[in-house]
């Protein structure tokens, strides 16, 4: 799954206060945090985080559109995807990504091979 991740300036924790830090922290700052608590989950449940990077304006696209971060998740299928989405770990931390992004996208992809 391709995530494509736009990040609020700080962090809002208003739907998940119980998950806020002492003090605001930015949108990106928030999204390690959801990181740190989701990739163990994922990994325990057959997914990985194939590439986390940083983004920008496009090269080809709009240009008023941009996003701060790109990430690759890989999950064995759907349904894994959707078990991993409903595991009740997982949801306890989801608020911290709610806090973090101002605006995604997320774009499931199938692996397909490369023509010889």
């Amino acid at each position: 799954m391709l995530n494509l991740l736009r990040f609020r300036e700080i962090a809002d924790y208003t739907a998940h206060p119980e998950l806020a830090p002492p003090s605001p922290i930015s949108g990106s700052s928030a999204f390690d945090c959801y990181i740190r608590h989701t990739l163990p989950i994922l990994r325990a449940t057959g997914g990985d985080l194939i590439f986390l990077g940083a983004g920008g304006s496009f090269l080809i696209g709009p240009e008023d559109e941009h996003w701060d971060s790109v990430m690759l998740v890989r999950q064995q299928s759907v349904a894994a995807f959707l078990d991993f989405a409903e595991n009740q770990a997982y949801l306890a931390g989801l608020g911290h990504r709610t806090a973090a992004l101002q605006d995604s996208r997320l774009l499931p992809l199938d692996e397909r091979p490369l023509a010889a």
